[in-house]
């Protein structure tokens, strides 16, 4: 999942990525892909968490029989 900062050379809304030691900026030119990009994050997170729970009620189960 991409993590948005202000890219310290241009200013500029980025994506954030880490490769090799490295962080590599790219640009976000769009206020709507923004918000998008911010929707997919809460999407994201709350599947996350009822996968979890899932898997957690599954192993209750397992354990269970």
């Amino acid at each position: 999942m991409s993590t948005i900062a202000i890219c310290p050379t241009c200013g500029s809304k980025s994506r954030i990525k880490e490769k090799e030691g490295e962080t590599i900026y790219t640009a976000v030119q769009d206020d709507e892909a923004l918000k998008k990009i911010g929707q997919m994050k809460k999407v994201m997170e709350k599947f996350k968490s009822k996968a979890e729970a899932l898997e957690k009620e599954l192993e209750a189960l397992k354990s269970q029989q």
